[in-house]
């Protein structure tokens, strides 16, 4: 008898004509220009090797010391890296360790949803939520973005899918990969909306570093969730994979925060949930305190390759009627509109056959219909200005 596999993991597993061709492209040898690249560890940023080395050689890497909530020297080093880059004061107690924020998200579900509960979430989006919905039973809703000289958040469609089944609010600030800050007034009306009808607010702030300081920015609008009031259970969400460039590292966090008698509700079955997988690995939590400390250097070098590629392709863009460029207020991506005049998959292959040119297509990221097109700002300028060059003239 043939053995048989969760309804959870029931995803089409064949290849896409947009990855058959990349993989085919690739593999005969010839140049590529990858306007997807978003590993800053294969984008030659200049890391501090030695210093990052020795911090995993440490001998007290070798004793074993469980804590559910990891370690007390790594959650004080996020503590003051709080107290650092969002001016918080947060209690070591508020905050919990996990591998990534995909299992920060896969904690928070599970302690706050049943099988078949809904999350809201914004569309357009990173694409993973999908994959950790299925795999934790919850069924994801989506609510709009709408673009209008800067996103925002279509707060009556969103309140329109809030449902009986609604158990929390997801928030990307800034969002992956319109590059959109919640604006403070979205904040409090979420606040609002949450509070009213039970639900907790999880925010995803991973790219909250990056900032761009441009007229692109609105004002007042880089603040983390971290800071003000809290009048509804809130989970903030961040690791070293943006903050200090190192998604090798696997270090993540939740930070918790609401009205008290629900904070400690909260922490304590959360608790619970950490200690039953204790996944944080004790070399990366010794090394935490080092690893933030000395996140500017990559930092610095990350906001830098951003901006000249964003003012590159601006230049190379000039007054083409054809191809439009969306504001942006942070993280590492940028969004285009261009004519659609083809699918986006048929777009993307065309530009990776004829211009050896990668893109990312609307579509993978939830936008509605063609005419977009997703772009990295983090491959090296001469990369990417060639990239964007050839795709503009494929376009125009």
């Amino acid at each position: 008898m043939m053995q048989e596999f969760s309804r959870r993991t029931d995803w089409n597993l064949a290849k896409t004509a947009y990855a058959a061709a990349l993989e085919r492209l690739r593999a005969d040898g010839r140049a590529m220009f990858d306007l997807t690249a978003s590993n800053p560890t294969t984008c030659e940023f200049q890391y501090d090797r030695a210093g990052i080395l020795g911090q995993l050689s440490r001998p007290e890497c070798l004793e074993y010391e469980p804590d559910p909530r990891g370690l007390p020297l790594a959650r004080a080093a996020v503590v003051k890296y709080y107290a650092e880059a969002a001016a918080t004061q947060i209690s070591p107690g508020q905050i919990f360790l996990t591998t990534s924020t995909s299992e920060a998200y896969s904690y928070l579900f599970r302690l706050h949803c049943d099988p078949g509960s809904e999350i809201l979430i914004a569309r357009p989006s990173y694409p993973l939520f999908d994959f950790l919905a299925d795999l934790d039973d919850v069924r994801l809703v989506s609510y709009p973005l709408f673009y209008d000289h800067g996103w925002h958040i279509d707060r009556a469609a969103l309140a329109e899918r809030i449902t009986s089944k609604t158990r929390a609010v997801v928030v990307v600030h800034p969002n992956n990969p319109t590059g959109h800050f919640t604006s403070p007034a979205e904040r409090e009306w979420l606040e609002g909306i949450c509070d009213e009808h039970g639900l907790v607010l999880i925010v995803d702030e991973v790219f909250l570093d990056y900032a761009l300081d441009t007229a692109d920015a609105r004002e007042n609008a880089h603040a983390s969730f971290s800071t003000g009031e809290h009048p509804v259970l809130t989970y903030v969400l961040s690791g070293l994979s943006k903050v200090a460039g190192l998604p090798q590292m696997k270090a993540a966090w939740i930070a918790a925060f609401g009205p008290e008698l629900l904070l400690e509700a909260a922490t304590a079955r959360l608790e619970i949930i950490a200690d039953t997988f204790l996944s944080m690995n004790a070399p990366v939590q010794h090394a935490m305190p080092y690893l933030l400390a000395n996140r500017s250097s990559v930092q610095q070098q990350i906001r830098r390759r951003v901006r000249e590629n964003l003012e590159e392709f601006d230049r190379r863009l000039g007054g083409s009627p054809a191809v439009s460029r969306l504001l942006v207020e942070g993280g590492w991506y940028t969004v285009l509109r261009v004519p659609a005049l083809m699918s986006g998959d048929a777009l993307a292959i065309r530009l990776m056959e004829q211009e050896r040119v990668v893109v990312h297509p609307g579509h993978f990221y939830g936008f509605d219909g063609d005419g977009w097109i997703v772009l990295s700002l983090l491959p090296p300028l001469p990369e990417f200005a060639e990239g964007v060059t050839r795709l503009l003239g494929s376009i125009a």
